[in-house]
């Protein structure tokens, strides 16, 4: 009889987005000619940058012919695009080898995949609110979870505490779902944390591109001894709009090193063993969307979306409820109005008013109470959304 991963029993009944699907399928089945706004699940609304487009087409001609046709791409990255990547990060003083950065089909993937390379029953350090993933991730691969709440009174964004110990942590600047930014101060003393412990830090940067303050920082890698104790992982899923086209990276220092094993070489084996890479097609679209002109078209569309953002915020100020977030990120984490609990607010909110958002309990326990919006939608639904917003919240007060 095979023996079966019964780590998957330990799993919540449902991940937190299948969930809000299947209650916004029930009210739409019951409601159907109801105008639904969705500022729930990030996904995105803006078509590539052009830059992308282009590049996709001109390498779609090269595989049509017999001289530029490409095969099986490198497991690890095309050398094109680790070169990309490493000048986008030259920008800002950070130095990488292209043999330290490593192609995904998206951040998610390799959220999870990098467990690979840690030994199982480890203890996984997450600082809630979080990302469900991380927590399910560890739960399949049967490590303990350990959990530091964080709240408005740290800013959402926490110290290490010297008396808790594990052996990864997951670190997300800015943050989802709060919208947090960690200070160069507060990373400062997670690097210190992480070296003296001899743990490893899994900072996910996927949103990096939405940060305007320029005191934080974009890269843990910014930080000093950074690389020898840090993995990055990063998307340009909400940067390029790469949602539904996939591409990611991951960095692996040379550096970093524990029990005399190089995680470096460890993840190079994992890829080649277990993965083709992503396909040349959309390679070429990554590293455009990486190019100066690429980028320069991502921030356009960047900036639509903290509009959206600001939007959303004016209307939680002109009703008085606290938020976090969308300065820095694309997205807002309010306080639910009137004491009512996170999926309480949600269902007010889609019932009365027909707008999405995502209640903060999904985010783990120290989320009940708060609720996510996302700044993804068109400039019209999302303020048509604040509207209906402000007026649910105006009845709760």
């Amino acid at each position: 009889m095979a023996s079966m991963n019964h780590h998957y029993t330990e799993l919540q009944d449902s991940y937190l987005f299948r969930t809000i699907d299947q209650k916004v399928a029930e009210y739409k089945e019951a409601n159907p000619d109801a105008d639904l706004l969705k500022l729930g699940i990030g996904d995105v609304t803006l078509p590539l940058p052009a830059a992308c487009i282009e590049a996709m087409h001109a390498a779609v001609d090269e595989m049509a012919v017999k001289e530029t046709f490409h095969g099986y791409p490198a497991e690890v990255g095309a050398g094109f695009f680790r070169e990309a990547v490493q000048a986008y990060y030259a920008k800002r003083g950070v130095e990488l080898e292209p043999g330290e950065i490593f192609n995904s089909s998206g951040a998610k993937d390799d959220l999870g995949d990098i467990l690979d390379i840690f030994s199982r029953g480890m203890n996984a350090l997450v600082l809630e609110p979080a990302y469900p993933a991380y927590v399910d991730a560890n739960v399949i691969s049967g490590n303990n979870i350990v959990h530091l709440p964080s709240s408005a009174a740290d800013d959402f964004a926490p110290y290490p505490d010297a008396n808790v110990s594990a052996d990864i942590v997951y670190i997300c600047s800015p943050n989802n779902p709060t919208g947090a930014t960690y200070t160069r101060e507060k990373l400062e003393a997670w690097v210190a944390w992480a070296q003296e412990k001899q743990a490893v830090i899994i900072f996910d940067a996927a949103y990096e591109s939405f940060i305007q303050d320029e005191t934080i920082p974009h890269s843990i890698y910014e930080i000093e001894g950074a690389k020898e104790c840090a993995i990055e992982v990063c998307s340009l899923s909400k940067t390029a709009g790469f949602t539904g086209t996939r591409v990611g990276y991951t960095i692996v220092p040379m550096e970093l090193e524990r029990e005399g094993l190089s995680l470096n070489a460890l993840w190079v084996r994992n890829r080649t063993t277990k993965t083709n890479g992503i396909s040349y097609v959309l390679a070429r679209a990554a590293a455009a969307a990486l190019s100066p002109k690429g980028k320069a078209q991502c921030m356009e569309n960047i900036a639509v979306y903290k509009q959206n953002a600001q939007v959303l915020m004016d209307a939680l100020d002109s009703v008085g409820v606290w938020y976090s977030g969308g300065k820095n990120a694309p997205y807002v984490w309010m306080q639910c109005p009137g004491g009512l609990t996170s999926w309480e607010f949600f269902d007010k909110l889609l019932n009365e008013e027909q707008v999405i958002g995502t209640p903060g309990s999904g985010f783990g326990k120290c989320g009940e109470g708060y609720f996510r919006l996302t700044a993804f939608n068109t400039p019209e639904k999302t303020a048509e959304a604040a509207k209906r917003l402000a007026r649910v919240c105006a009845s709760l007060q």
